[in-house]
């Protein structure tokens, strides 16, 4: 059985395709466990009108996505927990193929699949993957941090299970951060757990309005970059150190300077820059945007707009 734990706030527009994805599954021993986290819309009657009896719906008052998750959690009651964002879905075959992981590795605490981004236009962009360590269809993801470093996330939200005791032992998704808390909790759990994972795609990352590298993102970046000094401890605390993690660190400040250049912030693109050439000197994609810093604003955005992270 697998507990599908659902954050739910002011997606009145998305729930309720996401919950048809889930209750679509070829496999079908699980519960749903959706924490209303305060919307202000009408998302809790969109939930309503499904009825199902493994739907429970929990009220909190808004805390953020990291409390509702964490709440999910400790309202589960299987031992393998399946998280969705109110606004993407799975492929029927989603659940089935995350059991079969299961199954299959033993040993490990995280399973994980591929996924496809579908953007505003309904437009399908494959991810990018590389260094996997293995040619099958699946196997053991030894080397996250190296394979996260030069990828898309191998680990997304919503194309993650995981047992209940590994994601508990960590203490759940870090509060009080408001950008890469689900990348520190899949950091955290990477070096202490194996993790299986299948390079099939069976989740959909729906990015909506606004996902483009020439538009503000939709959230500033945390002060004093906690992610930041979070990934720097668990490199420190753990010798031999996880390999590709020093990469990691850098790929992760190479997102800091991207966000702060786009907002127009010189100091801070320069700082981020420079921390992550400290990390990986070989990091040489950061380099254009420590040189747009230095270029006036009004050229600088026509530049970015032609700018495709990457």
């Amino acid at each position: 059985m697998i507990s599908v734990v659902i954050p739910l706030y002011n997606k009145e527009q998305q729930i309720a395709h996401t919950l048809q994805s889930v209750l679509h599954q070829t496999f079908q021993q699980f519960e749903i466990v959706i924490v209303d986290d305060g919307s202000t819309d009408g998302s809790v009657a969109e939930v309503e009108k499904i009825h199902d009896n493994r739907i429970r719906l929990i009220h909190q008052k808004n805390a953020g996505v990291s409390a509702a998750r964490n709440r999910g959690i400790t309202e589960a009651k299987y031992d393998l927990i399946a998280f969705l964002d109110a606004d993407d879905e799975w492929k029927s075959e989603y659940l089935e193929t995350q059991y079969g992981l299961y199954q299959k590795y033993p040993e490990c605490s995280v399973y994980a699949c591929n996924y496809e981004f579908h953007n505003a236009e309904g437009k399908v962009i494959s991810t990018i993957v590389h260094k996997l360590p293995f040619k099958s269809e699946d196997g053991i993801l030894c080397n996250y941090f190296e394979v996260a470093s030069c990828s898309h996330p191998p680990l997304w939200t919503s194309a993650v299970v995981v047992k209940k005791e590994a994601i508990l032992a960590i203490g759940g998704f870090p509060m009080g951060i408001k950008s890469g808390e689900d990348l520190l909790t899949w950091a955290r759990l990477a070096v202490r757990y194996k993790i299986a994972y299948t390079t099939e795609i069976k989740a959909i990352y729906n990015l909506g309005e606004g996902y483009n590298f020439s538009n503000l993102p939709s959230r500033r970046q945390d002060e004093n970059d906690p992610v930041g000094k979070f990934l720097l401890q668990l490199y420190k605390e753990h010798i031999p150190h996880p390999i590709g993690m020093r990469q990691y660190i850098s790929h992760w400040h190479k997102m800091r300077a991207s966000v702060a250049i786009r907002y127009g912030e010189k100091q801070e693109t320069i700082i981020e820059t420079l921390i992550s050439l400290r990390y990986n000197p070989c990091n040489y994609k950061v380099i254009p945007l420590a040189i747009l810093a230095f270029i006036p604003k009004r050229w600088r955005m026509r530049i970015i707009k032609m700018y495709k992270q990457n």
